[in-house]
């Protein structure tokens, strides 16, 4: 009878990988922990750059359509003056609350709290 012999590593060869060597790589290479940091810092920064663009394009199709020229008066606030009084001199017979938020909302204001000298846009109607 005739036995066939397998030569072990021509088989673990042909496979495609060293079955003794459980870390191989095929560069030889391997990184250091400043390695490693700086593929981090690519990767996030990548990442960052990616969301900023998508970001962009989600707002991409608002505009901010600017109010005709003549629809605002300027009024810069003398001391002791309010939004609300300043409201109640330009809207006579109407709803002074509504004006008050439109007033905060066109000059961007964080609250209704004015000082003298600032300069303050009152939309008219």
């Amino acid at each position: 009878m005739s036995a066939i012999t397998l030569n072990h590593s021509k088989v673990s060869e042909w496979q495609g990988f060293h079955a003794s060597d459980a870390n191989f790589r095929p560069s030889g290479a391997s990184l250091n922990r400043r390695g490693r940091l700086a593929r981090t810092l690519v990767v996030l920064s990548l990442a960052i750059v990616l969301g900023s663009l998508v970001s962009a394009k989600a707002g991409a199709g608002t505009e901010v359509v600017p109010a005709a020229a003549g629809s605002f008066i300027t009024v810069t606030v003398a001391p002791g003056e309010t939004l609300w009084s300043l409201a109640a001199r330009v809207e006579h017979d109407g709803d002074t609350r509504s004006l008050v938020s439109q007033i905060v909302s066109v000059n961007s204001l964080a609250s209704v709290d004015v000082t003298a000298g600032q300069k303050i846009r009152i939309p008219l109607k």
